[in-house]
């Protein structure tokens, strides 16, 4: 399982937000009831006597009020009375010195006078001042009650109770009925927690699972934001941003690094080719060199004191050198084109008419290698190039088929018109190039027949220039064999003003 699948099985384990929520909701819900339960069992009972005891002694200061008021006898109490007792589920009974009551709540007055003369009997031994709250148990009833005996301010005797056996009954339906709320409470909260939760973690988890994306580079998820705008909306918006942030400085920091590798790579190449270049410099200029020094040191030397073989050595010296000055030249305009310090001028020019004057200026060297040029002019062709840089590729390409036409001796230049283009070839009978070769001969100081080079002086720079040339112009350039021959070809830009064009 990857880090992404167990952050995204990992909020639903045991140690969830959404549980740990929905547990602290059900045991604060089952907590709060069981509580209840306990101060209920604990502490109803002592409240349910301190209130009635409250009761009571309300109960005894309203009845001595009337008492002081004279109207404990009379028929304006009797409502009050009534009220007093049955509010408050009092028994009362007011009897006078010689143990005739006054008011009854009860009409057994018998039966209950004679179970408050034992409390008179105990009040007379205790003398108390006005009254006494105690806890009594009615054995003839095998009941539990509040007793509240005492003297009025006329000097009748007050007796009341109020049982508490309802109190342990109350408790016990309170209890069950707590209980079976508190059930009820506990797996509505449930419910209700699992909600509530699921609402607030639906959103984290949301942000959870857009973090975990994020450490895995992903920035296509977004947070959606809820129409509230809470606080984990504001987070999730934060979030989005932070993501488009990170996505745009890693990108930059990508290209930055693609660029740096790029100029390493770029740098290893340049090495190579200083390396390249000067071991091939190096190679190129020592036989010049060697044959100028040599010759050099026999007219130093007076080996022949003739003045045809003084001349003769004076010719070779002046031929390597001059060969040597050519290379050098061709070099420093490579490397000009390879690196880009050669700046490309485009303008609209008759190609034709180039190729008429480089051939003219070819005319003695064709002569000599007794070759046959055949180039139908009769058509100008306008291209958009670099002119200069053009009379460079054929001058090359010219010079190439020269001193390589064999047999029949014969080239060909001609045009072949396309969509949006021109080639033009230059083919020179002789024997082809080997397959192995084809895509060498524009490698800088590669040579096929390194014999043959030699003996008409060539450097091997001549095809690097062309093909660095045509790199430079953004078109194509290449070479095939053909029957009884090579044909070299480059591609350019054509304007439809061109006659050959137009037809």
């Amino acid at each position: 399982m990857t880090n992404l699948n167990k952050r995204q099985h990992g909020p639903f384990g045991k140690y969830s937000l959404n549980r740990q929520v929905t547990f602290a909701m059900i045991a604060l819900a089952a907590g709060t009831v069981l509580l209840c339960l306990l101060l209920n069992t604990l502490f109803l009972g002592q409240y349910y006597v301190w209130n009635k005891s409250k009761i009571l002694s309300n109960s005894y200061a309203k009845i001595n009020a009337a008492a002081q008021a004279g109207v404990l006898d009379s028929h304006e109490f009797d409502i009050e009375f009534e009220k007093l007792c049955v509010n408050n589920n009092l028994t009362v009974m007011i009897i006078n010195a010689d143990q005739t009551v006054v008011r009854s709540s009860v009409s057994d007055t018998q039966t209950m006078l004679k179970y408050f003369m034992e409390l008179l009997i105990s009040f007379s031994e205790a003398s108390p001042k006005s009254y006494v709250i105690q806890k009594r148990q009615d054995m003839r009833m095998d009941s539990e009650y509040l007793v509240m005996w005492g003297v009025l301010s006329d000097s009748r005797l007050i007796i009341a109770r109020s049982p508490l056996e309802s109190i342990h009954e109350s408790s016990d339906v309170t209890n069950r009925f707590l209980f079976m709320i508190g059930a009820i409470a506990v797996v509505c909260g449930a419910v209700i927690a699992g909600i509530v939760t699921r609402r607030i973690t639906n959103p984290i988890l949301e942000l959870t699972e857009l973090s975990a994306r994020m450490t895995e580079l992903d920035f296509e998820a977004k947070y959606t934001s809820r129409t509230h705008q809470n606080e984990i909306d504001l987070l999730g918006e934060h979030m989005n941003e932070m993501s488009a942030k990170l996505e745009h400085t890693i990108s930059e920091l990508k290209s930055a690094n693609n660029e740096l590798m790029l100029d390493n790579e770029r740098k290893t190449q340049i090495d190579e080719m200083r390396k390249e270049f000067l071991s091939n410099v190096s190679h190129e200029l020592k036989t010049p060199l060697a044959l100028i020094q040599g010759y050099a040191e026999g007219l130093q030397e007076y080996i022949n004191d003739d003045a045809e073989s003084r001349e003769f050595y004076c010719e070779v010296i002046m031929d390597e050198a001059d060969k040597m000055n050519q290379m050098v030249k061709k070099l420093l305009t490579l490397n000009h084109l390879e690196f880009g310090d050669e700046a490309v001028s485009m303008e609209r020019f008759d190609l034709t008419e180039l190729i008429e004057g480089v051939i003219n200026a070819s005319s003695i060297l064709i002569q000599q290698n007794g070759i046959t040029v055949r180039f139908d002019n009769s058509q100008p062709m306008y291209v958009w190039a670099d002119e200069f840089k053009i009379e460079e590729v054929i001058t090359n390409f010219l010079s190439n088929a020269i001193h390589y036409a064999m047999y029949e001796k014969r080239i060909d230049i001609f045009y072949q018109i396309k969509e949006d283009c021109v080639r033009v070839s230059v083919f020179n009978t002789g024997d082809p190039i080997p397959q192995e070769d084809l895509e060498k001969v524009w490698i800088k100081f590669y040579k096929v027949d390194k014999a043959r080079t030699r003996e008409y002086g060539g450097s091997g720079i001549g095809l690097s220039i062309v093909k660095a040339i045509m790199d430079s112009l953004n078109r194509q350039c290449g070479v095939f064999n053909r029957d009884g021959g090579v044909e070299f070809w480059m591609e350019l830009d054509i304007t439809c003003s061109s006659p050959v064009c137009m037809e």
